[in-house]
């Protein structure tokens, strides 16, 4: 997917306060980003679908927290 294309969705996440589609399109930036090599953006994307996650309750949050623990971003925690 575009990265104009993956912005827009996530925007309109963002404005409809879709916490599924946040979670699902911050993590499909963290895997672009990562498999870019970049990671400190896709470490960024990562703590937001987190962030998103653990407000929501989503069983994602395990799994994403897992990922900025293996880059040395997070502690891990128990769910």
């Amino acid at each position: 997917m575009e990265k104009h294309e993956l912005d827009q969705l996530l925007l309109k996440a963002h404005e409809q306060g879709d916490q599924p589609a946040l979670i699902r399109f911050y993590t499909m930036a963290a895997d672009e980003r990562e498999a870019a090599q970049d990671i400190d953006a896709a470490c960024f994307y990562l703590t937001h679908a987190f962030v998103f996650a653990l407000e929501s309750g989503a069983p994602e949050a395990d799994a994403l927290n897992a990922r900025l623990v293996a880059q040395g971003r997070a502690h891990r925690l128990e769910f």
